[in-house]
């Protein structure tokens, strides 16, 4: 799936693997964030931390009535206030997709799949 822009140079297409690794890196850059996570992991029960090229299967892009939905799997650090944690996230990548991609994000919805102990 890819989203398309029309802009007065031409067409700009934006696939929804650039959205999610640019999603991702901003989330892993938030305090209190140890990772992102498989969104598949409550079928595989395991909280696996996912690396810098595999953020697209922690993060869901969905496009419905024109809107953009983004879904975000992250693991939390131990001992942080998830609640700000997350609403930090949700803002952080809503800007960051508005600024580098000039896209409008409808909602960012973040499921927690784990608390680790953050390793310094």
């Amino acid at each position: 799936m890819s989203i398309e822009l029309h802009t007065n140079d031409g067409l700009v297409t934006i696939t929804t693997d650039v959205i999610a690794t640019i999603a991702g890196g901003t989330a892993v850059e938030c305090y209190g964030i140890v990772g992102m996570a498989s969104k598949s992991q409550i079928k595989d029960n395991i909280a696996e931390i996912l690396r810098k090229e595999n953020y697209a299967k922690g993060i869901v892009v969905r496009q419905e009535d024109g809107k953009l939905h983004i879904d975000l799997y992250i693991i939390v650090s131990y001992g942080t206030k998830i609640s700000e944690v997350a609403h930090n996230v949700q803002s952080q990548v809503k800007y960051t997709l508005s600024q580098s991609l000039g896209l409008e994000i409808d909602s960012v919805n973040i499921y927690i799949q784990g608390v680790r102990v953050a390793k310094d």
